[in-house]
């Protein structure tokens, strides 16, 4: 759904000297500062002399065959939530403001440089990543890559890491999931955005929002992208997809939670993708999931997100809580309420939550479910509280499915030109990444080409 280059292609052009990675830098660098452009919005920070450099460093590598990946020298754009070594982590806050630079870079920005990936700049984000919808008091808000001329939300948290891939300000985005903060933004910019299983990538070095709920993912163009990245920040092997074939695919598309509320261009989308992977001979198999009618009673009082965020942030916000987005702090001081006891038995009914969805849905090659029940609202149409807080919960209830039970998922563009932009969610049990990885492949070639 995007007319910039793959990780592929690009890799291809640096090997075959059509390009080199100073090129991809600047080129990238004039997007950010094209002012009629998204750039102010979509980058806190851009770390403009240090990306140069870098290029010029893997460009001279290259030269003598010592390029540490076939990727090296291709931007890529860092979530504001991450420490880069000699720069304050703000978190798309004001509040870190005061903050000192960080002393070392996250292992998760260590493996991208480690690969020859070229950081250039930090992304724009929800306040300290609690939303699914990247709207930013501090910083301004980048606009969906849909209607511009009007300006729709871009999906959060990591909001300016999908509108830096998309616009090809940077070629892929480091980005966090809790409850869908790369998917829904991949979703609202017709782009590919992956929630890996949370052990698979450390997040050390990442101001928490959910140490039980976040994960740490890419937002990219294709399924082989994030592959590719995810497999860096894994620490792993890259090695080529697989992709599965379509026919005998056994989906499971859950009937529980995931289709309640659907806007209509979200249920057409959604449905046109299923009677297209159907007519490729995939088993589309409609089930109960009786499992997620038990994820939002565990988030009536805010759940693990509210009661962990206020943990963390319980000092700063006595100390700076005017200077929060006051929908952010909202959010966080539902956890002051809960008691230790309530916690603890929230921790224990999601661990019974993980054990029985698991049995429920491994034996399927995916479940698909679309990523959000929305497509993106009109940014001025949130302006009203009670507008925003329902956005906001169809925004991330869907995603937040996964995380709860500790699944991988991916979000793959479905819409047809013209149409506002819709996520196909595939997603599978804990640890099934690089089969995830596969069978989204093959749906990506039948149903985004």
């Amino acid at each position: 759904m995007t007319d910039h280059p793959t990780l592929a292609a690009l890799a291809a052009d640096l090997d075959a000297g059509r390009t080199t990675s100073r090129k991809l830098v600047e080129q990238c660098l004039a997007r950010i500062d094209d002012a009629a452009g998204e750039g102010a919005g979509a980058f806190i920070h851009v770390d403009r002399e240090a990306a140069l450099k870098a290029a010029d460093a893997m460009d001279a590598l290259r030269a003598i065959k010592a390029a540490p990946s076939p990727y090296a020298g291709i931007p890529v754009s860092i979530k504001d939530l991450f420490d880069i070594k000699g720069q304050v982590t703000r978190a798309g806050s004001r509040a870190l403001d005061d903050n000192p630079p960080a002393e070392s870079d996250a292992p998760a920005v260590a493996r991208l440089r480690g690969a020859g990936f070229v950081v250039i700049g930090r992304t724009n984000m929800t306040e300290f990543a609690y939303s699914g919808i990247g709207i930013n008091p501090h910083y301004g808000t980048p606009k969906s890559i849909f209607g511009r001329d009007v300006g729709y939300v871009p999906g959060g948290s990591s909001s300016g890491a999908a509108v830096s891939v998309v616009d090809g300000m940077a070629h892929v985005g480091l980005g966090t999931d809790t409850g869908g903060s790369c998917r829904i933004p991949a979703a609202f910019n017709g782009i590919v955005g992956f929630k890996p299983s949370q052990s698979r990538v450390p997040r050390d070095g990442a101001v928490p929002l959910s140490f039980s709920l976040d994960s740490i993912g890419p937002l990219a163009r294709s399924v082989a992208c994030c592959a590719v990245v995810d497999a860096v920040l894994a620490d792993q092997p890259i090695v080529p997809l697989t992709p599965r074939s379509v026919k005998g695919l056994r989906i499971a598309v859950p009937t529980t939670v995931a289709l309640d509320e659907l806007d209509e261009r979200v249920r057409t989308a959604f449905e046109r993708a299923l009677k297209t992977l159907a007519s490729h001979g995939a088993i589309i198999e409609k089930i109960e999931v009786p499992e997620f009618n038990d994820v939002a009673p565990l988030g009536a009082k805010g759940g693990l997100t509210a009661a962990e965020s206020y943990a963390w942030h319980r000092y700063l916000i006595v100390a700076q809580g005017d200077v929060y987005d006051p929908r952010v702090r909202e959010r966080i001081l539902r956890g002051e309420t809960q008691s230790a006891a309530e916690y603890i038995d929230t921790v224990a009914a999601r661990k019974s939550l993980i054990a029985r969805a698991t049995a429920r849905l491994a034996p399927y090659d995916a479940v698909a479910l679309p990523t959000a029940a929305i497509t993106p609202p009109k940014i001025a149409d949130l302006a009203d509280d009670k507008a925003f807080t329902k956005a906001n919960l169809l925004a991330l209830r869907n995603c937040t499915l996964i995380n709860m039970i500790d699944g991988c998922a991916i979000s793959l563009p479905c819409h047809a030109a013209g149409e506002a932009p819709v996520g196909l969610m595939l997603a599978g049990v804990t640890g099934t990444d690089r089969k995830l990885f596969d069978v989204a492949a093959g749906v990506e070639a039948v149903v985004c080409g």
